[in-house]
């Protein structure tokens, strides 16, 4: 059974979205054989597995918006942008080598411009539509070789950030709009996450910048995303979101394992802690001899350097074991909170009378090679919430935040096709 969408969608989009979450790894999983190496084949790949949308980082601020040390823009940073991922450990891997995410090899030079355009290039040729976002004061600079595009931005203070991300955005879809590509253009987020990133509150200025976006291109969809939207007091976000694009994530029992093993935590005097230490693998070296990425990074993202040592050098099969193991107890809770939160942002869109879209969920942050996720638990929890979704009005869903060419998750075609036809059925 499903409802009528929570709010209207301009009638040139499709229908219904079905999402693949593609982040920035687009530009900083392009090394040679990477995920990302041919943008043509990743989107052909996309729609033959029944994906009609793609939600990346357009990295607004680096491309239009922030500028040097010396007030000069670093756009010309964008047209050659080395890619490191978190750097190496000598004689020990890259840092982040079985994380999700941070595990980019880096050791290439990119032109982010070029690239985004090649990328709606082949987002037309295989029919696919594009949602816009920022993770900028989160994540992104994080990838670099040089810090310069991290410390422009951190160098913004903290209550014009939002201003000056909406003049990057107007600035980056006007670029779009020239190349011919405005109606290819789903959605449009001011920053991914604001209640998790390096950002003010929305409410302080950045629901105006949403607002002044909206009046300057009254014909597309702009938004904020939230990583933990109020699912209680909906009442209290901000006026004039055009969109309702939340994220919907029931940690549950992951988040017990997490905090058994004070993996998410910095400087904790006694990591890694003695249950940790029973997950680890016989090759782990201790924190000292794996050494830390430059310190920068770290300030530049929102992962800690505990979680980046302890999921490079955990045994997956035994974080998915106890996983396993304690789900029991968790189900319902899990169950309902995915239904519960889905209902609450699908109740708000349609008060507002605006399209909804769960843009990220549904588990939480796993290892690289943990499937507990990827398995039967997290696909049943999985399509929950994509049924809860479609039977309240939402217009958008992603399948599984891992659900991507980045992660191993791409490989099960199977169940994306089925689950992508069912959306796009709705």
């Amino acid at each position: 059974m499903t409802t009528p969408l929570t709010g209207p969608v301009p009638s040139h989009l499709p229908p219904r979205l079905t999402i693949t979450l593609w982040d920035f790894s687009w530009y900083t999983r392009a090394e040679p054989g990477g995920p990302f190496e041919d943008l043509d084949a990743a989107c052909a790949e996309a729609a033959a597995l029944g994906y009609n949308t793609i939600r990346i980082c357009a990295a607004p601020l680096l491309l239009h918006g922030a500028l040097d040390h010396a007030g000069e823009p670093i756009a010309h940073s964008a047209r050659e942008l080395e890619i490191e991922g978190l750097g190496a450990s000598t004689g020990l891997g890259r840092y982040g080598q079985r994380t999700r995410w941070y595990d980019a090899p880096g050791g290439y030079t990119i032109d982010v411009g070029a690239r985004l355009i090649a990328l709606f290039d082949a987002a037309e040729r295989h029919g696919l539509v594009v949602v816009l976002a920022s993770w900028e004061y989160q994540q992104s600079p994080a990838f670099a070789r040089s810090p310069a595009w991290f410390e422009a931005i951190h160098a913004v203070p903290l209550h014009e950030r939002y201003a000056v991300l909406a003049a990057a955005w107007s600035r980056l879809i006007d670029e779009l709009t020239a190349a011919g590509h405005r109606s290819r253009i789903a959605l449009v987020e001011l920053h991914n996450e604001v209640d998790f990133s390096l950002l003010a509150p929305l409410e302080e200025g950045g629901a105006e910048a949403v607002t002044s976006l909206r009046e300057e291109h009254p014909d597309l969809l702009f938004t904020a995303s939230y990583g933990k939207p109020p699912h209680l007091a909906m009442h209290q976000l901000p006026e004039g979101l055009a969109a309702a694009q939340f994220h919907v994530y029931s940690y549950g029992v992951l988040d017990a394992l997490q905090r058994l093993v004070d993996i998410r935590s910095e400087g904790s005097s006694d990591f890694p802690n003695a249950a940790l230490q029973g997950f680890l693998r016989p090759d782990a070296p201790t924190p000292a001899e794996y050494g830390r990425a430059a310190e920068w990074k770290y300030r530049a993202t929102v992962v800690t350097d505990q979680m980046i040592y302890g999921y490079d050098w955990l045994d997956a099969d035994a974080w998915d074991t106890w996983l396993y193991d304690n789900y029991g107890a968790y189900r319902e809770v899990m169950l309902r909170e995915i239904e519960s939160r889905v209902i609450a942002v699908a109740e708000w869109a349609r008060w507002k009378q605006v399209p909804a879209v769960v843009g990220e969920g549904w588990i939480g942050y796993t290892p690289l090679h943990g499937t507990f996720e990827e398995g039967p638990v997290g696909r049943a929890l999985a399509e929950h919430g994509i049924a809860t979704a479609l039977s309240h009005g939402v217009w958008g869903v992603v399948l599984c935040s891992n659900a991507a060419p980045h992660h191993p998750m791409w490989r099960d075609r199977e169940w994306q096709l089925r689950l992508n036809a069912q959306i796009l059925a709705a």
